[in-house]
């Protein structure tokens, strides 16, 4: 199976409804569709009234097509938002998305939801498998997309809907999406007494639906359709076991501390203020970005591994989440990459994501020496970006952040929720999470001719932009107590760079390079700690039995309200808006935009299970 997803071959009749050449469906009745959407599931679902005096309300879809019932419910929502605080999240599954240029022309049928048509093509995702999400917070709407096979998304995503658009086409035109399976998710996935909305009346249906604990009744059809159906839940599924803490807080924590101000706590300030919160970010720097996050420019680029593993897939949708946030942003130049084979191995592993590509030819491409060419990469001047990231959180800069994380006090200010952001300085607080100090030295001139942006990259990258040059990294393991250039990463960078062999290498010579070395936290499985920070001690007590070999069948004990984002090691910029995205699900509630084994691999628990496991062995 290929990691690309495929767009449907539409054709398109004379009064512009869309056909789904490969289903013999249509996606809506031109003309009628916007009506329809309103009646099978807006008011099939009980809206607005069902969201009246609800802080937050989730609406789950299986099928997103053209988007045409999201834009309807957003309408819906601008027309009654049940307060200016409040949320809609909206999660859909799509294995066949559409092309950008007929979503554009088939919403193009309805003037009246023209602007926020507009707004949502502009975001239109690529047919990339992964979790998309989407956040317009000036309209109180997410929007989290899972592409692809929904038999697969949809029980590996997290999310409990308040209600349901049961759509897609037909089930005797589409009947894998409509199979025995599905019913008994859509019940695990929604809140007791969920709603649910849909134009089928087929027997299956209605069988599946009542067999997974719904309430099912006929309602008069739309259109030339004589009946639908919808349906109640009256039988919730119990909640499964949570070992790697991935249930939401509750409450949803709104007065929230982050202490760091790097890429990791920047990352995390975003997404949690535009969900609402109240955001306080606090560093002992006088300063955002002063450590690891520091160096004069950045670079954002995919690492494109050849198998289609969690990691793999994990490494894709953080950079296309990071590149998303960046995109309007201060500070950030787009820019092509030339990403160099450094040997055979790699010569072999750029041949075989090139084979089945996980990025479409609008983001990759192949060199002509075996190399692999990344379009709408990123340069990024960190001193503009992450001040811009923090934006609209109250910075308390050049205080040192006194902890008290069982009363979740941070100088004695009580705070709903603390998010530790704090790099190697972890290690002191939680040290059993075995961080490791890398240190990292670049090199930069700064005066150089101005140029275009232009970066090579072969295990080392070299980055020109304007007056600017920059190269290295170095990533050697350090145990010392504050990072300082050496003449050996000096001369290690030099070497890599000569490899390299930029055009501007001359640059490099005519001036005196500035070098900077900084520590970066890594994990030994160089993947992120990204969730609630376990309670270490009670977690071993209660998963004792993964010793020997028991699985891990309970909750995960944890300190209530505290989290963290470490061990992002070299790839800060990559990981951190993705980071974010999650803890903001985590501390206020909501869909979370990542798989259940995204979140598992990224989870701080997945430590203590690991440790517990290797120590029974």
């Amino acid at each position: 199976m290929t990691r690309l997803l495929t767009h449907p071959d539409i054709d398109w009749r004379d009064d512009g409804t869309p056909v789904a050449r490969g289903h013999d469906d249509v996606y809506f009745t031109a003309g009628d569709g916007l009506a329809e959407s309103r009646a099978v599931f807006l008011a099939g679902c009980g809206l607005p009234d069902a969201w009246a005096g609800r802080d937050t309300f989730t609406v789950a879809e299986t099928g997103f097509g053209t988007g045409l019932n999201f834009l309807a419910l957003w309408q819906l929502w601008e027309m009654h938002r049940p307060a200016p605080a409040a949320w809609l999240h909206f999660v859909s599954f799509e294995a066949y998305p559409l092309a950008i240029e007929d979503a554009a022309q088939a919403l193009g049928n309805w003037p009246e939801l023209e602007e926020l048509a507009g707004l949502l093509v502009a975001r239109w995702p690529a047919p990339v498998k992964g979790v998309r999400r989407m956040v317009w917070p000036d309209a109180g709407i997410s929007l989290t997309l899972h592409l692809g096979d929904i038999r697969e998304t949809l029980p590996a995503s997290r999310f409990r809907a308040d209600a349901w658009f049961l759509d897609g086409f037909s089930p005797a035109k589409n009947e894998d999406m409509w199979a025995a399976g599905l019913y008994p998710e859509l019940a695990s996935h929604s809140a007791p007494g969920a709603r649910l909305g849909t134009f089928t009346v087929a027997g299956a249906v209605r069988r599946g639906l009542a067999e997974a604990g719904f309430e099912v009744t006929r309602q008069p059809g739309h259109g030339r359709k004589r009946e639908r159906l919808e349906a109640t839940l009256t039988t919730p599924t119990p909640p499964l076991p949570d070992p790697y803490a991935l249930t939401p807080a509750t409450p949803a924590a709104r007065r929230v501390a982050i202490i760091g101000a790097g890429i990791a706590g920047a990352g995390a300030a975003r997404a949690l203020v535009d969900a609402g919160a109240e955001v306080t970010v606090f560093d002992r720097a006088p300063a955002p970005a002063t450590g690891a996050s520091g160096n004069r420019l950045a670079l954002l680029m995919p690492r494109l591994d050849a198998a289609d593993t969690v990691q793999a897939r994990l490494l894709v949708d953080a950079y296309l989440a990071a590149r998303a946030t960046y995109d309007s942003l201060p500070g950030v130049t787009l820019t092509d990459v030339r990403q160099v084979p450094k040997d055979p191995a790699d010569a072999a592993r750029f041949a075989k994501v090139l084979a089945d590509p996980p990025l479409p030819l609008e983001d990759l491409e192949a060199l002509r020496d075996g190399g692999l060419l990344h379009k709408n990469a990123m340069i990024l001047r960190p001193a503009e970006l992450v001040p811009a990231l923090l934006a609209g959180a109250d910075l308390r800069l050049g205080t040192d952040a006194h902890l008290d994380l069982a009363a979740r006090t941070v100088n004695g200010e009580p705070f709903d929720a603390i998010i530790l952001a704090t790099a190697m300085a972890t290690a002191a607080i939680l040290p059993w999470l075995g961080l490791e100090a890398r240190l990292g030295q670049v090199e930069w001139v700064g005066a150089a001719g101005v140029t275009p942006p232009d970066v090579i990259a072969s295990g080392s990258y070299a980055i020109a932009d304007g007056p600017d040059r920059l190269w290295g990294a170095t990533f050697e393991p350090f145990d010392g107590e504050m990072p300082e250039p050496s003449d050996r990463a000096r001369q290690d960078n030099a070497d890599a760079l000569a490899r390299l062999s930029p055009w501007w290498i001359r640059d490099t010579r005519d001036h005196a390079p500035v070098s900077r070395a900084s520590l970066r936290a890594t994990t030994p499985d160089r993947l992120p700690l990204v969730g609630a920070v376990p309670d270490e001690p009670a977690a071993r007590a209660v998963f004792d039995g993964v010793k020997k070999g028991r699985p891990a069948d309970a909750d995960a004990p944890v300190w209530p309200g505290i989290f963290m984002v470490n061990g992002l090691g070299a790839r800060g910029f990559t990981w951190g808006p993705w980071a974010g995205g999650i803890l903001a699900a985590l501390v206020l509630g909501g869909p979370a935009p990542a798989e259940a084994s995204a979140l598992q691999a990224v989870s701080p628990m997945r430590l203590v299970l690991r440790a517990l496991k290797r120590s029974g062995g």
